[in-house]
């Protein structure tokens, strides 16, 4: 693992030696999820990465998951192949403390608590912006760790067809196809897609307790169809109507004495918004996120579950002056449980306030915000934020942060038949940040180093069976992102120093929390060769622990994916890539497997003109 960070750290301190002079664009960038407004990157105080739809097609990824694994801050790990149930870990925290929206709706099951990213299909996604730290104070629960905002496609300009199609190993095969334009008053994007693999044998597991319990030397196949459509509509020249849909229905089989799960995950949203002034914009926005899933054994039907997000938002932005913004909302939130499992408790209602200001002052600017929430089931929760920016100069800021978060539990922890625990209490943290960032001709860096403390932490007990408030966690962390343009090539190194400490008071204290890496790495590079472009992607991930006890260890790891795509003329284009290239051989979950070697080529075509 040493020998990896510092042959990348090596890679950039070389290339940047030789660096032409580029110019930089990182104050142009527009990121609306750390704030709930409109901001540059430049005048942004939290740690932010951003991922364009560029970005994933060179990467030529085929899910949600191999786009974020080992972006700063976040550790993934899966039960099984593709289409299982993934858990991401950002800044150590636990993995249902992370935010995730797709085009400003809350998604993510009331029951357990996580989002299916293995369902939420990379091809509809334009833009990703990962937001890292708490911010409760503008979004209420879950957002301990961060927030992940995806958006999807919309259509601009002329109405362009596009369709792509993927082969690979494993029997892999996918179809997309859109149409997307647009003009001053109306813009639309419509899309639909295929995915299918035989998979392989996800678990290694031996009966009756080690991983999946059972013997099932087997590959395990996932396929879903999905298909999204986007409309926005320009009423008058001072109201705007948008309209976003994305459903992704899904088939996966796994390892098990439940083997097999049928999903769907549907994301409505309808948004009005509205100039009153030159200094008042409002807008209104109603939201659902469908999760439903059928469970079978052996083909035999055993049981659903079938969860209904439903929110609404108010939300008004004043500019007070050229230097001055203020922002007012109200968050109203629903969730609703079907199941056959016999929950003591369906239904859940949430009613949240906040307010945000933000101010520059010279070389200074502050942004301040604090929320009250009031949880159906576990009262009234008040949190908040305070950030401070100093800018040295145009090319360096220091900057400074503190911020409170809460999540309830979930439906699962509190009531799922024989597992739950309805005594749990919600989860609370407070968190200090640190950083510094730069940036230079041959691009830039970011230094950010952290410390959350949370109390009343909910982890399995092995011993009771059921989930338990520890009494305390604390994670320590540092990050530090490089950019760099280097004779033409593009080079990003994430580094990721964590530290996750339980501190209950029981012989788990002092341990490391479960399935956290206190060390990351992911180098990005590619480079543009006329109408070819070429690049890779070096992941390495130090050790873990699977359980609280920190008796099972996860061995290190590191992978390398390579890719190149070729423009056969300005419509047509094909791209090929292997994954793990060193057919390396890994766990991110005890007995779980994950793909060995692996290729994939694509052939995209979408008019110029």
């Amino acid at each position: 693992m040493r020998k990896i960070i510092t042959g990348a750290v090596l890679i950039i301190i070389c290339q940047t030696s030789l660096a032409e002079i580029n110019t930089d664009n990182r104050s142009e960038t527009v990121i609306v999820t750390a704030t709930r407004t409109a901001i540059t990157a430049d005048e942004n105080l939290s740690s932010v990465t951003v991922i364009t739809h560029e970005d994933i097609e060179r990467q030529n990824a085929t899910s949600l998951q191999e786009v974020l694994q080992s972006v700063a801050g976040i550790t993934m790990a899966s039960s099984g192949g593709q289409g299982t149930i993934s858990s991401l870990f950002m800044r150590g925290t636990n993995s249902d403390h992370v935010l995730v929206l797709v085009d400003g709706i809350k998604v993510g099951s009331i029951t357990a608590g996580l989002t299916a990213f293995e369902f939420l299909p990379v091809e509809q996604i334009e833009r990703i912006e990962i937001v890292r730290g708490p911010r409760s104070s503008l979004y209420g629960s879950e957002a301990i760790g961060g927030v992940i905002q995806i958006f999807t496609k919309k259509g601009d300009g002329k109405a362009k067809p596009s369709l792509s199609l993927s082969a690979g190993t494993y029997n892999t095969y996918k179809a997309v196809a859109s149409v997307s334009g647009g003009d001053d008053r109306l813009n639309y994007n419509a899309s639909l897609s295929s995915y299918d693999t035989k998979g392989f044998n996800a678990c290694d597991g031996q009966p009756p307790f080690d991983g999946c319990g059972v013997i099932e030397p087997d590959n395990d196949s996932y396929r879903y169809v999905s298909g999204g459509l986007s409309l926005g509509y320009q009423l008058t020249d001072k109201t705007k109507l948008e309209l976003s849909w994305l459903r992704s229905d899904g088939d996966v089989k796994y390892d098990g004495f439940y083997n097999q799960t049928k999903s769907t995950q549907e994301i409505t949203g309808l948004k009005v918004s509205r100039d009153i002034s030159s200094s008042w914009v409002t807008s209104f926005q109603l939201g659902q996120s469908k999760d439903e899933r059928d469970n079978f054994s052996d083909g035999t039907f055993l049981n659903y579950s079938n969860t209904d997000r439903n929110s609404a938002t108010l939300q008004n932005d004043f500019l007070l002056s050229d230097n001055k913004e203020l922002t007012v909302g109200l968050d109203y939130q629903d969730d609703q449980l079907d199941d056959s499992f016999g929950y003591d408790n369906t239904s859940r209602a949430n009613k949240g306030l906040f307010t945000q200001y933000i101010q520059g002052m010279g070389d200074q600017n502050i942004q301040a915000s604090v929320r009250y929430d009031d949880n159906e089931q576990f009262g009234d929760h008040t949190t908040g934020s305070l950030a401070w920016g100093y800018k040295h100069n145009e090319k360096q800021r220091v900057t400074l942060s503190y911020g409170t978060a809460f999540i309830a539990p979930s439906f699962d922890d509190l009531y799922f038949p024989g597992f739950g625990n309805r005594y749990l209490r919600p989860e609370k943290s407070k968190s200090f940040e640190v950083g510094y960032r730069q940036q230079a001709s041959w691009g830039g860096w970011s230094l950010n180093a952290y410390r959350t403390y949370i109390d009343d932490l909910i982890v399995y007990s092995f011993l009771s069976s059921l989930p338990e408030n520890i009494e305390k966690a604390w994670i320590k962390g540092l990050e530090v992102t490089i950019n760099a343009r280097v004779s033409n090539w593009d080079a990003q190194l994430d580094l990721s120093l964590l530290d996750p400490e339980n501190q209950s008071n029981n012989s788990n204290n002092g341990n490391v929390l479960p399935r956290r890496a206190k060390k990351l790495a992911r180098l990005v590079i590619s480079k543009d060769f006329g109408k070819t472009n070429v690049g890779g992607t070096l992941v390495a991930v130090g050790e873990r622990y699977d359980d609280p006890a920190n008796t099972k260890q996860l061995n290190s790891y590191y992978t390398l994916d390579i890719n190149a795509s070729y423009r056969l003329n300005p419509d047509w284009r094909v791209s090929a890539s292997i994954k793990n290239v060193f057919d390396e051989d890994y766990e991110t979950v005890d007995y779980y497997n994950n793909a060995g070697r692996n290729y994939l080529l694509t052939v995209f075509y979408q008019p110029a003109k």
